[in-house]
């Protein structure tokens, strides 16, 4: 059985790409094809949705620990950067890019991401899509920061949009 870099135990508060923080409610060791595997069981703390990610891929799936505070300092400093350059491409080519970027579950990525939404806002009108994409990109950044600033997820909401604005 391969072992991960990091090691989780019940109650570490993890960063799982895509769907957010969550917490580690169970190591548990279950039997898969003949072999016994060790497994994390999440529960994502926005939906409720149960986790099970095998502790062997959790390095290549990018679960993480939540990042220090140092690195909302860094998100909050791209977010507000509006002289950054927004690559002229298409819709799709964008989408793709920036769901990658949300994919990676990096809260700097995410934060480019916000960054160059406000930007392409400021000169058009956001589509369906890019509207959507920024609500999944926002909240992700809120979720993991009011619990790296242990404060009101609403809170961290008004900080982030005070920063659009």
């Amino acid at each position: 059985m391969a072992k991960s870099i990091k090691e989780y135990k019940k109650g570490d508060i993890v960063v799982y790409p895509g769907h957010g923080v969550g917490q580690v409610d169970a190591v548990q060791v279950k039997k898969v094809g003949g072999e016994e595997h060790k497994f994390l069981e999440i529960i994502i703390n926005d939906t409720g949705m149960k986790v099970m990610v095998p502790t062997s891929q959790a390095d290549s799936v990018g679960l993480r620990k939540v990042v220090p505070k140092k690195t909302v300092t860094e998100v909050y400093t791209i977010i507000k950067d509006r002289k950054a350059k927004v690559v002229s491409q298409t819709w799709n080519r964008r989408h793709r890019e920036y769901l990658q970027k949300i994919k990676t579950g990096s809260l700097i990525e995410i934060a480019e991401v916000i960054r160059d939404l406000l930007i392409l806002s400021s000169g058009k009108s956001l589509s369906f899509g890019e509207k959507k994409m920024m609500d999944v990109a926002q909240n992700l950044l809120v979720n993991e920061i009011s619990i790296v600033k242990s404060r009101p997820q609403e809170k961290i909401l008004d900080e982030i949009q005070t920063l659009c604005a």
